[in-house]
């Protein structure tokens, strides 16, 4: 009888410590090299066109009689006569234009973003589909057939594969050019990210195809969310119904169960992850991808995620995932089972509120910022993708010539026809100059939407997505309007001065690691005068002390040297040996006694060294 005992409380203990062992959660580790880094996001359609002869036909782009490429450096809103002849209305066939994007035109352009300064790539969707954005994918494991050189004999392998068996998956020129791209910006010290969605795909997406064809006989009728079959024995073909993703039928939503996608649709995406961080399968992620950007992360299940995770760290430690979440729920996404970073949407809605439209007192902007901070893990604050725009909003430039709109709300002529679609004036450059100071000088890891640092301006989607000006092209003047209203004639062109001045921008926080790294502490706000400023801290590191003013007139803030809890010799304003724009705003800063006083033009900021 005590034998027994004493096997069952042995029995009891191994189940305790087993019990233990599964609740042991991985500890939140931030990726070193993610930390206070520039990302750089290309949209690869509109980036740039580096291969005219895999540029898409009308049958890919589903363009109507006429159909064409569409002119890289033409006037935006002016109209092909193809668009003219099929709708009377802009929208109505902006999302048939093709402009002939391509990998070749991403890698030709790699020595401009070494130029530029940036450390990381957030690639737009590269995997096949029939859309411009790439967000309705026909495939997972391939690259779009018109990214590569040779779109005709992609399509033959695609058709000679099983693609629910990888072992038959073959590497077609697209794929194999995604691979040259990766290795040739690793060989620039330049990491690349690419999105993953895995909430949904597009109809052509090969088991949706089968679906459709098959219906309830397809191999493939549970990895979707199938409300009712086709009737074989009526001829109406409406009564195929599924569940689209926010009631867009043209991405169709897979299916989960518990929290977790089913398993079919789930060993394919694993399958897929593998693929494109591990290329050749040999345990070593250098030939792979850096990391995901995650499309519509809180719409799929937290148990895929956790699942996801276990497996992409897995295969490289190092790796970065980033969630696109644009709410304060993005705090429940960040741990060590979870994502590393998110795009922080909410720091872009604090910069905006209080730099350009000018609502929010200083105390609710720093309060914001720091509650940012506060909610997610420690080490975390370094590698937030602090973006002011993307391909889902205004341009910054745009959102700071129209001020007081929300995001994704009325920030399109869509949605808003009184929206101004005109290029901003110097005034406006200067908040803009302001906004990018503020981005690249506080916690986080900045990001650039591709052609914010070149000048480009633009409305919400479709508008935010024009191709991108290249200082070696002459591009048309902007002067036509899509609803017929007046508007001022814009020259398009490069912007050499702003180009500089994020280049600039750039450079002062790669010379100073404080700014990647360091701590960030408000030291002085000032809801009249509307100044703000904040210290950034790093042991070994000189601070560095950067002063906001989003005031209308010149503004001048005293602080007292114990706030800064140092004595201070000398404060230098940065200058940067990189670029051709200085970062300096005219400012004059001193110390005088006990405290630094400073006086700073309106709506500028300034960056200073302390020397203790």
């Amino acid at each position: 009888m005590k034998l027994i005992l004493k096997i069952l409380l042995i029995l009891a203990l191994l189940s305790v410590i087993s019990c233990s062992e599964k609740e042991k959660k991985r500890e939140y580790i931030a990726p070193e090299w993610a930390k206070g880094i520039t990302w750089y996001q290309i949209f690869p359609e509109r980036f740039n066109n580096g291969d005219r002869d895999n540029d898409p036909d009308r049958v890919r782009a589903r363009g109507p009689e006429g159909w064409q490429i569409s002119s890289w450096t033409g006037d935006w809103y002016d109209r092909a006569a193809w668009e003219l002849n099929d709708s009377d209305d802009f929208y109505g066939t902006v999302f048939e234009r093709r402009y002939g994007g391509d990998l070749q035109g991403v890698i030709n352009k790699l020595d401009y973003l070494k130029e530029l300064g940036i450390n990381a790539i957030y690639f737009n969707p590269v995997f096949d589909a029939q859309s411009l954005h790439k967000y309705d994918g026909s495939y997972f494991h391939h690259i779009d057939r018109n990214f590569g050189p040779n779109p005709e004999g992609d399509v033959d392998q695609f058709n000679n594969e099983d693609p629910s068996d990888p072992e038959t998956w073959q590497w077609t020129s697209a794929d194999s050019l995604f691979l040259k791209l990766i290795e040739q910006a690793h060989a620039r010290d330049i990491k690349v990210v690419i999105d993953g969605v895995f909430n949904h795909s597009g109809t052509e997406f090969w088991a949706f195809e089968d679906l459709i064809k098959n219906q309830q006989n397809s191999a493939f009728k549970d990895w979707y969310i199938v409300h009712s079959f086709d009737d074989p024995a009526t001829k109406d073909s409406s009564e195929f119904d599924y569940e689209g993703w926010w009631g867009f039928k043209g991405l169709p939503v897979f299916r989960e169960e518990d929290g977790n996608l089913v398993a079919p649709v789930k060993e394919y995406v694993f399958a897929v992850t593998r693929r494109w961080m591990d290329p050749n399968g040999d345990g070593d992620t250098s030939d792979g991808i850096d990391g995901w950007r995650l499309d519509v992360a809180e719409e799929v299940g937290l148990e895929f995620w956790k699942e996801w995770h276990a497996l992409v760290y897995d295969l490289n430690p190092q790796a970065v995932t980033v969630a696109e979440i644009w709410t304060d729920k993005a705090k429940e996404y960040i741990s060590g089972e979870m994502f590393t970073s998110v795009m922080n949407y909410r720091f872009a809605y604090a910069a905006k509120d209080f730099l350009i439209d000018d609502r929010i007192s200083t105390v609710e902007f720093v309060n914001r910022l720091e509650q940012i901070r506060e909610e997610y893990p420690d080490g975390s604050e370094h590698i937030l993708q602090n973006l002011m725009d993307s391909h889902d909003t205004a341009r910054l430039a745009s959102v700071i010539v129209n001020p007081g709109l929300e995001y994704d709300r009325n920030g399109g002529l869509r949605d808003n026809a009184d929206f101004d679609v005109r290029k901003p004036n110097d005034e406006e450059r200067m908040i803009q100059r302001l906004v990018a100071l503020f981005q690249f000088t506080w916690e986080g890891a900045p990001m650039i939407y591709y052609g914010t640092e070149a000048g480009m301006w633009g409305a919400d989607d479709p508008d935010d997505r024009k191709p991108m000006v290249w200082p070696e092209n002459e591009y048309e003047t902007e002067d036509s309007h899509p609803l017929g209203a007046s508007r001022p004639s814009d020259d398009n062109n490069f912007d050499e001065d702003l180009f500089g001045y994020y280049q600039s921008l750039i450079s002062i926080r790669e010379e100073n690691e404080v700014l990647k790294t360091g701590k960030g502490r408000f030291l002085y706000q000032d809801p009249e005068s509307k100044m703000v400023a904040f210290i950034r801290e790093k042991e070994g590191e000189d601070p560095i002390l950067v002063v906001l003013n989003r005031s209308a007139d010149q503004g001048t803030l005293r602080i007292p040297l114990a706030e800064i809890g140092m004595e201070i010799n000398t404060i230098a304003e940065l200058n940067s040996s990189t670029g051709s724009q200085n970062v300096m705003s005219m400012s004059l800063a001193s110390v005088a006694g006990d405290e630094i006083v400073i006086q700073i033009p309106a709506v500028s900021g300034s960056v200073y060294i302390l020397s203790p």
